[in-house]
């Protein structure tokens, strides 16, 4: 059997089963004791609720109708509504509250077709308000009883009411009325002992009774009159519970049975997870000692096993990635060895390259001159010797750091102007205009000349062939003395030129090594240059747009003044 096999059984065993043989017995004896009689039960304690509300709300009606019919026959009544005298007004105050006591109702308010209170007697003061919200709401519900929160004397009071309306003088009249909904008519609704019901309404709720259920929730039409809140029609309920009584003691039991179980089942579980660990945890520990031993430099580990297990397929597994590890780093280092060795041959390309195009100006110069005037041969080569022994010098200079292998920079005070000057002396612009702009009095800076000049190249001859194909291409390379900066003066040397430009794709892989849009380009020159200007501690930044040209933009520390060096070490 495999491992997985048994630990799958010894999961079953230990949880599934016992798990699984409670909650079948839990279910079926719910469902043996409660089911369709319980359901039926809360069924009919819903209905009888509903049958009490609406005899409730029907023994309302009735007493407005026999009201209704009374002050339609009321002779003082048909005068006082319609003069509005001094005595009609003392009248009118009290005609709803006697009436109100007389027929046993709560609330009692009569109004004109206006929504203008004439009588009022749950709150006298309400004489003569315009206050049609009620009567509105009464008739949107029609025959349904309507629960109206509205304002007394003392507290407020919550109603079941009702309406009627009566016509006397051709004027007709609303009349509304209702019962208070206290805990005396929640008692009555509730005939079963087992059964409770409350009223829920937005203004405040039943507290929660953790030891009941919830049977019904019967939905009625609510509006608040209370001075203060909007009254438009909102929504109550009617939540009847039930006491848990013989189901609460069945759950108890269940539960009960249930911590016994879940007690049997962890204990079962804890010595099954240990007897797993044990049975685990040596192998795989010591799989992951011989694992955790393995180093690119030691791949000497073996992985015997005599398991026929996934433990065992493990080790075998491990075993042969480590050989393969130890044939692909022998791979690896001999591909790193010959990446190296052509990357300093596409370097030294690179460099021996720029060396060579001043002296290659310049021996073309000559040979035009011999042929056109070869009497100033003597004079133009006078003038042009020092470019050729300035390349020979840069040559040998890049012969020696080579031979090396590992280039030695000699920073020292450098002045940026005449390596600048010298840069564009020595580098033919057949297509274009190159000039030096170099700034007056700007300071030296600690570099070493052969490596700026490494860059000032670089960046001249991309700037140069940017601007190959037209014929008003100007290659610009100022200097200028920058503010200071964190690490004190800078000095700022600038290629630009009126090429194309570069998209933000182009400048982004700009710096990329081997990556290049020239015929015959190595793609290291901006790649040399930023590692060149790095070990400088300058900064070489560019920018460009499409259409707008390019600059580059380097900026090197200047040489410290003994003055200077002196004031900061004070």
């Amino acid at each position: 059997m495999s491992f997985r096999s048994r630990l799958f059984l010894a999961f079953c065993l230990a949880v599934l089963v016992p798990l699984g043989m409670l909650a079948y017995g839990v279910r079926r004896e719910m469902t043996r004791r409660l089911g369709a009689d319980d359901e039926a039960r809360a069924a009919a304690a819903a209905r009888d609720v509903r049958d009490d509300l609406a005899r409730t709300s029907a023994g309302v009606a009735e007493r407005l109708a026999a009201l209704a019919a009374g002050l339609r026959e009321d002779n003082r009544f048909r005068l006082a509504a319609v003069e509005r005298s001094d005595d009609a007004r003392a009248y009118l105050l009290d005609l709803a509250g006697g009436a109100m006591r007389l027929s046993g109702l709560s609330l009692l308010q009569i109004q004109d077709s206006m929504g203008r209170i004439l009588s009022s007697g749950h709150f006298r003061n309400e004489y003569d308000q315009l206050e049609p919200a009620l009567p509105r709401a009464l008739a949107a519900t029609g025959a349904s009883p309507l629960i109206v929160r509205v304002r007394t004397s003392e507290d407020p009071l919550l109603v079941l009411a009702r309406a009627d309306s009566f016509t006397v003088a051709g004027r007709r009249f609303t009349l509304a009325g209702g019962v208070a909904f206290d805990d005396r008519l929640l008692r009555g609704l509730s005939r079963d002992p087992g059964l409770s019901v409350a009223l829920a309404y937005p203004a405040t709720a039943p507290a929660p009774d953790d030891s009941s259920d919830v049977v019904a929730q019967i939905p009625l039409p609510y509006i608040d009159l209370l001075p203060g809140a909007v009254p438009r029609p909102d929504s109550a309920r009617l939540v009847v519970t039930r006491s848990a009584g013989t189901l609460g003691v069945l759950r108890r039991s269940i539960d009960r049975w249930f911590l016994a179980a879940l007690a049997a089942t962890v204990g079962l579980a804890l010595v099954g997870a240990a007897w797993l660990a044990a049975r685990i945890s040596r192998p795989l520990t010591a799989l992951a000692e011989q694992t955790a031993a393995i180093d690119f430099d030691r791949l000497d580990q073996t992985f015997a096993s005599d398991r026929r297990d996934e433990i065992g397929a493990l080790a075998g597994v491990l075993g042969a990635m480590t050989e393969r590890l130890r044939l692909g780093a022998a791979r690896l280092r001999e591909a790193e060895r010959r990446v190296a060795t052509g990357d300093l041959a596409r370097q030294v390309n690179h460099d021996i390259k720029n060396g060579l195009v001043p002296i290659r100006n310049v021996l073309r110069h000559l040979a035009q001159v011999a042929r056109d005037e070869p009497t100033a041969l003597p004079r133009v080569f006078e003038e042009r010797r020092g470019t050729l022994e300035s390349s020979l010098t840069y040559l040998d200079t890049l012969a020696r750091n080579y031979a090396r292998l590992s280039p030695t920079a000699r920073p020292g005070p450098c002045d940026v102007n005449a390596v600048v000057e010298e840069v564009v002396r020595g580098t033919a612009a057949t297509h274009a205009t190159l000039r030096a702009v170099p700034a007056p009095g700007v300071p030296p800076v600690s570099a070493d000349p052969l490596v700026l000049r490494r860059v000032l190249e670089n960046l001249v001859s991309n700037a140069v062939d940017s601007v190959g194909g037209r014929t008003d291409g100007v290659v610009t390379v100022s200097t200028e003395a920058s503010a200071a900066g964190a690490a004190g003066a800078l000095v700022r040397v600038t290629v630009a030129d009126t090429g194309p430009g570069m998209s933000r794709a182009e400048l982004d892989r700009a710096f990329d090594d081997f990556h290049t849009t020239k015929e015959g380009g190595t793609g290291l020159g901006l790649s040399i240059v930023r590692r060149l200007v790095l070990d400088l501690g300058g900064t070489l930044r560019i920018e460009t747009a499409p259409g707008a040209g390019t600059r580059a933009i380097v900026e090197l520390p200047a040489e410290a003044r003994p003055a200077d060096a002196e004031g900061r070490a004070s």
